[in-house]
């Protein structure tokens, strides 16, 4: 892992599995990196995701688009999972990681867990409204049936860096 990794991971199934073949859980977040990079050019909060799957085929990618759709649930993680099922042509992506940029919200991780992800990686941290660990743990909810393996601080350093400029330059 890079210095610029901050690694948290939940393990409560065994170790962090290995990212999909062809890739490292750091280029996979450039990736989702590089797509909110694009958000933000639009004047959309600068959130990038992708799903891919574990034989390492990217099936989908996403920024947010919220103020363009006019929708507020057109979060990237919502719109990765979306694009992600239709391309298999099946709403449950079994064998599938969202990478994502920003720890999801609560409505994004209802998503994921819907979804039977195989698991969730992301960059920054969210204190204010992140719903995988720092302010609620949407995922590691056993009576409700699915447990989705997650990982946090893959870049965290370049993904908070790219809300915080986005944020300065609107002010």
């Amino acid at each position: 892992m890079t210095s610029n990794t901050v690694f948290h991971a939940k393990e409560p199934w065994g170790p962090v599995p290995l990212a999909p073949r062809g890739h490292t859980w750091e280029t996979l977040m450039q990736e989702a990196l590089f797509h909110a990079q694009k958000g933000a050019l639009e004047g959309e909060i600068p959130v990038g995701a992708l799903v891919v799957n574990t034989q390492g085929k990217i099936l989908s990618h996403a920024h947010n688009e919220s103020i363009r759709l006019c929708d507020p649930s057109a979060h990237a993680e919502i719109l990765a999972l979306r694009r992600a099922a239709q391309s298999i042509q099946n709403y449950r992506l079994l064998d599938c990681f969202l990478v994502v940029t920003l720890e999801p919200c609560l409505m994004c991780t209802g998503a994921v867990r819907e979804s039977r992800l195989t698991g969730l990686v992301f960059g920054a941290y969210d204190e204010r409204a992140g719903s995988v660990c720092s302010c609620l743990e949407g995922l590691d909810a056993p009576h409700l049936g699915v447990n989705t393996w997650h990982m946090g601080g893959i870049l965290a350093h370049d993904c908070m860096h790219v809300l915080q400029d986005f944020f300065k330059s609107r002010r």
